[in-house]
C-alpha cells in the first residue's frame, strides 16, 4: 500500500511559479511511476505529466509541456510539480498518483491506470 499528499498548492498571479509536492508512504514507491493530474470545476480529470520509477523518462501533455517539470527524488519518496508562466487556466485542483503501466514504454494517460491517488491540493491563478 502506498498512501499519496500533496502540498505546496496556493494562490498566485499569472506568470508566477508554484512548486507541488507529493510525499508518499508505506512500501513500493520507487517501484512505481508517479503522476500528476488536474481538475477543475465542473471538469474531467486531465493528465498533466508523468515519470518512471527511476526518474529517467518523463511525459507531458501538451498544456504543459514547456511550463511544467516533473520530478522525483526516491531516497525522500516524494515527487515534485514545477509550475512555471502559470496561467489562469491552470486553475483546477492537482492531484499525484501513482502507476505500474509505465513499465512497458506506455504512457498511462487515463485517471483508470493509476492505482493510489493523493486527496489533491487546490492551485489558483488569477488574472
Amino acid at each position: 500500500q502506498v498512501q499519496l499528499v500533496e502540498s505546496g498548492g496556493g494562490l498566485v498571479q499569472a506568470g508566477d511559479s508554484l512548486r507541488l509536492s507529493c510525499a508518499a508512504s508505506g512500501r513500493t514507491f520507487s517501484g512505481l511511476a508517479m503522476g500528476w493530474f488536474r481538475q477543475a470545476p465542473g471538469k474531467e480529470r486531465e493528465f498533466g505529466a508523468v515519470i518512471s520509477r527511476s526518474g529517467g523518462d518523463t511525459y507531458y501533455a501538451d498544456s504543459v509541456k514547456g511550463r511544467f517539470t516533473i520530478s522525483r527524488d526516491n531516497a525522500k519518496n516524494t515527487v515534485y510539480l514545477q509550475m512555471n508562466s502559470l496561467k489562469p487556466e491552470d486553475t483546477a485542483v492537482y492531484y499525484c498518483a501513482a502507476t505500474r503501466h509505465y513499465e512497458l514504454g506506455y504512457v498511462p494517460r487515463r485517471q483508470y491506470e493509476y492505482d493510489y491517488w493523493g486527496q489533491g491540493t487546490q492551485v489558483t491563478v488569477s488574472s
